[in-house]
């Protein structure tokens, strides 16, 4: 399920619950270079909470969304949510070569995946020796029932791409996360992508995925609110809300009691983990996902959890094709982190 040999170029393409997000990227020396990018809204329920409920639907959305885009590239990456994979560190013999290990990981697989191995899709990555044992090596083992691999699959080939790679949402946001910050050695660091129905944490210590966590919480709240309030359907409501087009009493009365219940998500979020792990602090937030757009939260969130805050943009130190709105890359940039760690897979 998780491939790492050599591919071709291939687009990062992030199935979310409202929108298909993708990003393609090119190299030159040690420079990222942002090709084109496309962000195309998905019919309501298409995906219900990162599951693919209409596969025709979100096929022929992506298809729209490179076609508005010109876009040539026929290899992508896509992702399936960290809630739908499990994954398990596992010890292996040294001595075994690739071929040997994958045999052995089959072989044993049924006693760490609480699925029938006929019903998943299993691969493994090695992690390095195991720490006071140089006989064995870690083995990060990930298994996704293969509907949720089989969905996005059929939803690229209605589009008529071919998928090269199918990863795991936090891996591909902590690969995104490397273009901001290299090196996080002594240092720990939480991703919170609010999304429009989730909201996931995803904290990085030492380089390593250390914490996953996934709770529905998102930005449709908002757009519920606005609905209620101002009498709108809810495209309507989106609209306006992205546009700024709204009544005077909407920033008091409607966006601050908002950006408030998300600061409270955030604090959450950091309890949680704490009571989880042995961390009981956090060096710096990262705010990710649609939400992160919106106007101040960083500095909100930064007095009411007390930890320094910053908007999520991988897009920050690279080059840009002629086509791109760089303003609207910018203000799109918290929520194409997925798309962009996905995208970066061609450089492996």
């Amino acid at each position: 399920m998780l491939s790492y040999k050599k591919k071709p170029p291939v687009l990062g393409i992030d199935i979310s619950s409202t929108s298909i997000k993708i990003v393609e990227l090119s190299r030159s020396g040690d420079r990222y270079r942002v090709d084109s990018y496309a962000v195309e809204p998905l019919p309501a329920n298409a995906v219900v909470e990162k599951n693919i409920a209409e596969v025709e639907a979100v096929g022929e959305t992506l298809s729209k969304a490179l076609k508005r885009s010109n876009i040539k590239n026929k290899n992508c990456a896509m992702a399936v949510p960290a809630s739908a994979v499990i994954t398990k560190v596992i010890t292996m013999p040294a001595n075994l070569n690739e071929a040997d290990m994958e045999g052995q990981i089959q072989l044993e697989a049924d006693q760490y995946i609480p699925y029938a191995l006929e019903e998943v899709n299993l691969d493994f990555e090695i992690l390095g020796p195991t720490e006071g044992n140089p006989e064995t090596v870690d083995v990060l083992l990930a298994a996704s029932r293969s509907e949720n691999v089989d969905l996005r699959i059929a939803a690229g080939d209605i589009a008529g791409m071919t998928t090269q790679i199918i990863d795991i949402e936090s891996y591909a946001l902590e690969n995104a996360y490397k273009l901001i910050e290299p090196n996080t050695e002594g240092r720990v660091v939480a991703i919170i992508d609010v999304g429009a129905t989730m909201t996931n944490i995803n904290v990085i210590a030492d380089n390593m995925l250390i914490y996953n966590r996934e709770q529905p919480f998102g930005g449709k709240q908002l757009t519920e609110e606005i609905m209620r309030r101002y009498g709108l359907s809810y495209e309507e409501a989106g609209l306006a809300k992205k546009e700024g087009s709204l009544p005077d009493n909407y920033v008091p009365e409607v966006l601050e009691p908002f950006k408030e219940t998300m600061a409270q998500q955030v604090h959450r979020f950091l309890q949680f983990f704490y009571a989880a792990s042995q961390h009981n602090s956090v060096d710096r937030l990262i705010l990710a996902g649609g939400c992160a757009a919106i106007p101040g939260i960083d500095e909100l969130i930064e007095s009411r959890v007390g930890i320094e805050t910053a908007i999520a943009n991988p897009f920050a130190n690279m080059a840009m094709s002629s086509r791109i709105n760089q303003q609207r890359l910018s203000n799109d940039a918290p929520s194409l982190m997925i798309a962009c760690g996905l995208a970066l897979r061609s450089f492996d």
